[in-house]
């Protein structure tokens, strides 16, 4: 049915209505974004959150908007909700600094070392002489065990700032990590100029137990703590120490006490997990390598520790998928063929272990040559 206005007037006003409202609808979408940019300036996390996913509703997809949803969520913690909101803005942005790095923040957050550091290697040529993106990434190459690298992306700020507590530090932490203790000392004797410091018996403890005075490590580390009970480190090197001097009960306590402050701590997981292991705690054994497969993908090492778990478990054929194809793509890994052999005997496969064992002979001879006479 079709309404006709005989009225001039009447169709005019009506026309001027509808276009009130058009403006209306475009202005307020507009208008939550105010009002949640608002929110956020004032602290008031949940109020944005709440408007930011409003106007998302109601207007069109920003890349600016979905990086400030994603920084108010990592603010709350709620960091796997964040990582989802920085991936659409880079679906539509690829190439965004702001929100790659943000997205590599929260990965460091949630103890992802490996992606974080991804996302950092497309930031940092883009910004070479940012601070924080330079800081941040030579953190994740020593979270991952890649100890040069650090030192490398270092070295130049040290020339410019050698003062620098912050650097000092990451760069000891690195240097002592890679076993460089001469120039690794030199950094640490910077820190100590300023006082006695949590962090300086931190380097100083990692130092000695580099070099297996496991008394002296555990002095140090036992005053670190004292200093600074939150430093974040200081309990898994500690567990390391009282390891070294078989106080393993002492070193559990103290493994469970870094992860109570730093649940993503590479040393104290991966120790809690040889300690499952070798108490045939199996299931907790297994969820704490996984957790360290999250931190380093693919490392080598955790994954033969799994094929133990699950050796031990009697879960046969697990382990052997887990040897075959560390084996292929480690060779020179002997452990691995030493258990890969075990493995197969059990599986009553004869010929395959015997294999294996000319292998292990083979690589040890290898080794053996190598030795100084």
């Amino acid at each position: 049915m079709r309404f006709a206005f005989r009225d001039p007037m009447r169709r005019l006003a009506l026309v001027f209505a509808l276009r009130a409202v058009a403006a209306v609808a475009q202005q307020q979408p507009e208008a939550i974004l105010r009002d949640a940019i608002a929110h956020h300036q004032a602290e008031d996390i949940g109020g944005a959150i709440r408007l930011y996913r409003e106007y998302l509703k109601a207007g069109p997809e920003s890349v600016l908007v979905l990086s400030n949803l994603g920084a108010a969520l990592a603010h709350e913690g709620r960091y796997s909700e964040a990582i989802a909101e920085y991936n659409r803005a880079l679906k539509m942005e690829p190439g965004n600094s702001g929100a790659l790095l943000n997205l590599a923040l929260a990965y460091y957050k949630t103890g992802r070392f490996a992606e974080a550091r991804d996302k950092l290697m497309i930031v940092w040529p883009l910004m070479p002489r940012n601070r924080q993106v330079s800081f941040l990434l030579a953190n994740c190459h020593v979270q991952m065990g890649d100890y040069k690298k650090a030192v490398e992306l270092l070295d130049p700020w040290e020339k410019e700032t050698p003062d620098d507590l912050t650097l000092n530090y990451l760069l000891g932490t690195a240097l002592i990590r890679d076993h460089q203790t001469a120039r690794g000392s030199q950094v640490i004797d910077r820190i100590l100029r300023n006082g006695d410091s949590a962090e300086a018996r931190l380097l100083l403890g990692t130092t000695k137990l580099n070099a297996k005075d496991f008394v002296g490590a555990r002095e140090d580390l036992k005053k670190a703590i004292e200093l600074n009970p939150e430093l974040p480190d200081a309990q898994s090197y500690l567990g390391l120490a009282l390891l070294g001097m078989m106080d393993t009960d002492g070193a559990e306590a103290a493994f469970r006490r870094e992860l109570e402050r730093n649940p993503t701590n590479y040393i104290a997981t991966l120790q809690l997990g040889v300690v499952a292991r070798q108490d045939r705690r199996y299931d907790e054994a297994r969820s704490l390598f996984e957790r360290c497969l999250n931190m380093r993908p693919g490392d080598a090492a955790i994954r033969y520790q799994l094929a133990t778990v699950e050796l031990g478990a009697d879960k046969v054929e697990d382990a052997r998928r887990i040897l075959e194809k560390l084996v292929q793509e480690s060779p020179q890994f002997t452990e691995a063929h030493v258990s890969l052999a075990t493995v197969y005997y059990r599986l009553k496969r004869k010929e395959d272990g015997d294999r294996e064992r000319a292998i292990v002979r083979q690589l040890t001879a290898v080794a053996q040559e190598g030795q100084p006479k």
